[in-house]
């Protein structure tokens, strides 16, 4: 058999800055998709907004702030444009960002003004209003985690445990407050987990993996990563021994902080070179005990599915 890499740099979203990542994004279709799904729920089919329509003349303008009524991390600002092209026609809203994504944003700060069109902004305040909420509640999430574990050598990554439907925008809003991205699916990464693998002979997962990894690589099929799931030490000491080529990272499912410890002296012992992540009860009370273990990655499902939506709004200027 010839030696794949098991881990494909190029797929790696975490790799790209913030600005490529979010173009990275559009690139699949669903931040199009996504947005006029939210715009269709709103207005209908016909498209109306009656109370904007029967409070302002049609060609009425205003000026609004989006502010920041309690501190957090800024995310959403890319797709702003996005979210006006699908409320608004063109040239009937203008805006100018004083924040980047990824910033701090104090109590009371300006995070976006807009102008233009009265009807065209009252159309578009609720979704945009929710989206980038949502997005900054992840980020100032995952800053608070990401802030907890510096000085370690271990990275916050986000799991799919998303909204359904939102995942292209919690996963940026994730990259936003400092994490990186796990993968995005099912489709660019394998990760077997406990439910693939009961059943099956522990000394044969890690080669049949490995089987099955240079069968997709004589394919065509390109992998982020190929990583398996472990819950016992013993079972890391089989994936150690065997031959793992093509496998890049193991999974150290509900270790505690002096179990994954020895998982690393093991891995460094047979001087392998996999990448341990450490995931389940992970909280803000253990997460550096557990990046101070030497695992590399920490996986955290509540950055997407316990993140409080930071309270915005949209004032008159």
């Amino acid at each position: 058999m010839h030696s794949i890499d098991a881990r494909d740099p190029s797929l790696d979203p975490s790799a790209d800055s913030l600005g490529e990542f979010s173009q990275r994004l559009r690139k699949t279709g669903f931040v199009r998709r996504l947005i006029e799904l939210a715009r269709d729920e709103d207005l209908g089919r016909p498209a109306h907004d009656w109370t904007g329509e029967l409070m302002f003349e049609p060609d009425a303008t205003r000026s609004v702030v989006l502010r920041a009524r309690e501190g957090g991390v800024v995310s959403g600002l890319a797709f702003l444009p996005d979210l006006i092209e699908a409320f608004a026609e063109p040239g009937e809203i203008g805006w100018e960002c004083h924040l980047t994504d990824g910033d701090r944003v104090e109590a009371g700060s300006v995070i976006v003004t807009l102008r233009g069109n009265a009807r065209a902004i009252v159309r578009l305040e609720r979704t945009m209003l929710n989206l980038i909420s949502r997005m900054c509640g992840i980020a100032t999430l995952t800053r608070r985690y990401v802030d907890l574990i510096e000085g370690t050598n271990a990275s916050i990554c986000d799991t799919r445990k998303t909204t359904p439907g939102l995942r292209v925008f919690e996963k940026y809003a994730v990259r936003c407050g400092g994490g990186v991205t796990h993968r995005m699916g099912l489709h660019d990464a394998v990760l077997i987990k406990d439910n693939h693998i009961a059943g099956m002979n522990p000394s044969m997962i890690a080669t049949e993996l490995a089987q099955l990894a240079y069968k997709l690589d004589s394919q065509g099929v390109r992998l982020w990563f190929v990583q398996i799931e472990v819950d016992s030490l013993n079972q890391l000491e089989v994936v150690l021994q065997a031959d793992h080529d093509a496998l890049g990272l193991v999974l150290l499912d509900n270790m505690t902080p002096a179990q994954l410890r020895q998982a690393v002296e093991m891995r460094n012992r047979c001087g392998s070179s996999l990448l341990l992540e450490a995931s389940g009860g992970v909280n803000e009370r253990t997460v550096r005990a557990i990046a101070q273990s030497g695992v590399e990655r920490i996986s955290i499902g509540s950055l997407t599915h316990q993140a409080q939506s930071i309270d915005l709004g949209l004032d008159s200027d």
